[in-house]
């Protein structure tokens, strides 16, 4: 008959699994500023549970965590281009009070700061933040609201299917 200690032994000889391209896995997970400000954080919540390679976290972040093994407990840093990218000047836009308005509700009043949405070509949607209001038009940063940051991503991984 085996003893506790030789079972802890024969377990701890197993191989543990890995984090692959398609893995359902539960993690705690944040990402903050690199300055260590949270931008999202569960690590004093309830875990997440995703499958990875379907949409529910960015790739970048993905391929941080492939090769992980249960148990793991990393943090990475990331530069802008590994991130969100670097800023684009060219996504700084004037737009129209007329093409504000038709993408408004009536008589919605905006400040500078605020992040409005337009309809895209094909029915889809995009966001940018209001940088600045003139009578006939208006400043919109359509870039990522992290685009151009270092970032933090801190993981511990608790489960891997």
């Amino acid at each position: 008959m085996m003893n506790y200690f030789d079972f802890q032994i024969l377990m701890s000889n197993l191989p543990h699994p890995t984090v692959t391209e398609s893995s359902y896995l539960t993690l705690h997970y944040r990402l903050a500023s690199i300055d260590d400000n949270d931008i999202v954080s569960t690590l004093q919540e309830n875990p997440a549970t995703l499958q990875l390679g379907t949409g529910q976290l960015a790739p970048f972040l993905e391929a941080c965590l492939i090769g992980l093994s249960e148990g793991a407990h990393q943090t990475f840093e990331l530069a802008p281009d590994t991130a969100f990218g670097p800023r684009n000047p060219d996504l700084l836009q004037w737009v129209s009070r007329t093409t504000l308005a038709q993408n408004s509700k009536l008589d919605e009043e905006y400040a500078v700061g605020d992040v409005v949405e337009f309809a895209a070509p094909g029915g889809g949607q995009f966001a940018g933040v209001l940088r600045e209001i003139k009578a006939d038009d208006a400043l919109f940063d359509f870039n990522h609201p992290l685009a151009g940051q270092s970032l933090k991503f801190e993981v511990k991984i608790i489960g891997i299917l």
